[in-house]
């Protein structure tokens, strides 16, 4: 297995959130709230207790697949770990793209999405379903081209450090040049916005630029609204975990042919077969229609 570099950072991750709270006390920054902020430690735990099963099993099939690779790419070279970093940064921007586009997907992603605060406890929000319902798909090529299975999941570990201290008010904007290469505080507040206009933009793991070569960036403007068009309205993280996959299953069930069924599935979130709910883009579309002088693309 590789080494658990994400578990080893969790008491940093807890002080740092502690010192963000008590910064936000002393400054009067309401930046957070007391249930919100067990929800989504709750949630982390979970997380992690999950993950120490669906990872061993995934680094077995990475394995698996390694078995038959195309080349052999040795990780005692330091070129080999900078492709790795790349690969990985690429393979997430799709993946969290997919994830805000694909409602199987999103069913697991939205518990990320689901707090009303913007802090670095929501960093520790995360699914507990998400490796179960194949986010590890996104990574399968790595090994078969030849990365080797610790060295992927190691990069997933990197990239799940690095986006934790991003969760944050606390920091405005920095420098130009690491604003327009890197995932700043200031680009993930977007991610986080469910203003229209902030809606599935910024995707970008480490690396904003692949946000900037695909047409999904967009600056922070005005401080966004945090959570979800439709809030969870609940604090029980088995709740925040679970609700959106019975809503879908519900909905699928009851959608009049298998047709409908699999489209709640495959069709991006707010799709509905009687159109009682609607996806971002349908929303966007009514918005510009109703207001021309202020169009959102």
């Amino acid at each position: 297995m590789p080494p658990a570099l994400l578990y080893y950072a969790i008491p940093g991750f807890v002080l740092l959130v502690i010192a963000e709270a008590i910064f936000s006390a002393i400054e009067k920054k309401d930046l957070y709230e007391t249930k919100d902020t067990f929800s989504s430690l709750a949630l982390g735990i979970g997380n992690v207790l999950t993950g120490l099963i669906t990872k061993a099993l995934i680094f077995g099939l990475f394995l698996l697949i390694y078995r038959f690779r195309i080349f052999t790419l040795d990780g005692s070279k330091w070129w080999v770990w900078v492709l790795a970093f790349f690969a990985d940064d690429f393979s997430y921007y799709w993946f969290h793209r997919t994830s805000h586009h694909v409602n199987w997907f999103w069913a697991s992603h939205v518990v990320h999405h689901s707090s009303k605060r913007y802090n670095l406890a929501a960093a520790l929000r995360q699914t507990w379903t998400g490796n179960l319902t194949g986010a590890f798909l996104f990574w399968a090529w790595m090994p078969f081209v030849g990365f080797h299975p610790v060295i992927v999941l190691t990069m997933q570990s990197i990239s799940l450090i690095y986006q934790f201290w991003i969760h944050t008010e606390t920091i405005h904007l920095l420098p130009k040049p690491i604003e327009f290469i890197f995932n700043t505080p200031s680009h993930h507040r977007v991610h986080h916005g469910s203003d229209l206009k902030y809606l599935d933009k910024n995707h970008a793991g480490i690396l904003i630029i692949w946000d900037r070569m695909f047409g999904t960036f967009r600056k922070e403007e005005e401080r966004p609204q945090y959570g979800l068009t439709k809030n969870i309205e609940s604090f029980n993280p088995v709740i925040v975990a679970l609700k959106t996959w019975k809503d879908l299953f519900i909905k699928a069930f009851h959608s009049g042919s298998i047709k409908n069924f699999f489209h709640y599935f495959l069709r991006p979130p707010g799709w509905s077969h009687d159109k009682s709910t609607k996806t971002t883009r349908e929303l966007i579309e009514d918005h510009n229609k109703m207001h021309p002088e202020a169009t959102i693309k």
